[in-house]
């Protein structure tokens, strides 16, 4: 399996020893003081949309052609309501962040929220966590794109194949990323208006397939929906909105994250939303079969566009899904790096290509750790332990808002109005979520945080200051 993972790290290691001998013909070398500071830095060249498209590809991934199958399964007629309960509590979290982000113009996202308002050994604890959510929800990703390939190349479900190409995937993202974020972000562009087109089209052919061929619609499966199938659908969901906030891990690389998060946060999780509602309705009023169906979107395409429309949204959602990776690939290693340059991981993640400017050592790990991730898991397994962490972080946002408010109370960043009934809204919402996770959750959550505390007492031993790798 790892034989097809390192080639994002050779070649970051082939060309590095290129670079560094033609820095030295020039008689300069990466730490040479000689060299103009900026050349060591990370490059701000995300703009608003882009940020604005990052968070949506994170957001609308993999969950939205996986998920609706489970969703009918748990909540039966009442699934498209579901989003709509869940958008309220992520929007929510989604205000506190806004105010919150607005005051940071450096990578870490939620780790350096945290480790500001709160101190190194919560931010270590929300790092791993963060770290775990985004490793688990792009290996779940990848598991839904080998189910969908499948469909083309059925070959690809033997184990020996799928991690071959896995690799092979995966790898492509860390060369693209490895050579330049805005390589990386014109990739993620790409793949997010693309995946949305698919997505759209699918809808405008539902509608009007329910509209005008009155024998396509079907009753939804009748489930017994109960308290505790609402809260493992809303646990679901969570994962699904989930993303957004991962998006401002690059806001080292954005040119103006205190204005362009709060707008891009209302454009993404707007869009959001309505694509999940619009989808979930089609799937279990076309589809006869949506509580059991392995591809719910492409089986219910295949119900009122055919076989040719099965295949197209079939290849729609290998885009939409390759896309999210393409945008989990540009800003979760963006957070090692982060935790690199505080001084709170191993200085080698923190470092910057000379020639790129990408945190090529942290791109090369994420890839490595999610074909494992992806090989090992499945779907539904990566899909919830993405949510239950996922809980925890948007705790330490809401959390945040209160703290940065003391702290720093005449900010240049935007003020949310009403911000405390934001964060009482965001805290019970996610208590009561944190209360019910089951004792499989729990496990890997404490051995997260054992983790986490080990990586603490390594920090406290191996103190240094904070400070990008130069």
């Amino acid at each position: 399996m790892d034989q097809w993972l390192p080639s994002a790290v050779v070649l970051s290691a082939i060309t590095d020893t290129i670079l560094m001998h033609s820095w030295q013909d020039r008689g300069l070398t990466e730490r040479s003081s000689a060299m103009p500071l900026e050349t060591k830095s990370l490059v701000r060249a995300i703009g608003r949309w882009s940020l604005s498209a990052l968070m949506l590809n994170t957001i609308i991934g993999a969950s939205i052609f996986g998920l609706p199958s489970l969703l009918a399964a748990h909540l039966g007629k009442f699934s498209p309501a579901g989003y709509l309960v869940t958008a309220v509590g992520i929007a929510a979290i989604a205000a506190c962040l806004a105010e919150v982000a607005s005051q940071f113009r450096e990578a870490g996202g939620p780790y350096l929220y945290t480790r500001v308002c709160f101190g190194p050994f919560a931010a270590i604890q929300i790092g791993w966590l963060t770290w775990l959510t985004r490793i688990v929800a792009s290996a779940a990703a990848a598991d839904l794109f080998v189910s969908y390939l499948a469909q083309f190349f059925p070959a690809v479900e033997a184990w020996a194949v799928r991690a071959m190409v896995l690799g092979i995937l995966i790898g492509f993202l860390a060369v693209v990323n490895y050579l330049g974020v805005t390589s990386g972000t014109r990739l993620s562009n790409f793949l997010t208006i693309t995946k949305v087109l698919v997505i759209l089209l699918f809808i405008v052919s539902g509608l009007m397939a329910l509209l005008l061929r009155p024998a396509v619609r079907v009753i939804p499966q009748a489930v017994s929906v109960t308290s505790e199938s609402w809260l493992e659908a809303v646990l679901l969901m969570i994962n699904s909105f989930g993303g957004f906030e991962a998006a401002l891990f690059v806001s080292g690389e954005t040119r103006n994250p205190r204005k362009d998060a709060p707008i891009a946060l209302l454009v993404a999780l707007t869009n959001a939303t309505f694509l999940y509602v619009s989808v979930q309705y089609i799937v279990i009023h076309t589809l006869p079969t949506a509580t059991t169906a392995a591809k719910p979107v492409a089986d219910a395409a295949q119900h009122f566009l055919g076989s040719f429309g099965s295949s197209l949204i079939a290849a729609g959602a290998l885009i939409s899904v390759y896309g999210y990776l393409s945008a989990n690939m540009l800003h979760t290693p963006r957070l090692t790096f982060a935790m690199g340059e505080q001084g709170d991981f191993p200085a080698l993640f923190a470092a910057v290509h000379s020639r790129f400017r990408t945190p090529y050592v942290s791109i090369a790990s994420f890839a490595v750790l999610l074909v494992i991730f992806s090989v090992a898991g499945s779907y539904e397994w990566n899909a919830i332990l993405s949510a239950i962490s996922r809980l925890f972080i948007y705790a330490s946002i809401a959390a945040a808002l209160p703290a940065l408010r003391r702290k720093q109370p005449y900010a240049d960043a935007f003020r949310l109005p009403a911000g405390i009934l934001f964060v009482v809204l965001a805290l019970l919402f996610t208590g009561v979520l944190v209360v019910n996770i089951r004792l499989g959750g729990l496990i890997v959550l404490a051995v997260t945080f054992a983790l986490a505390s080990l990586n603490w007492f390594w920090s406290k031993r191996h103190p240094r200051t904070p400070s990008a790798w130069t």
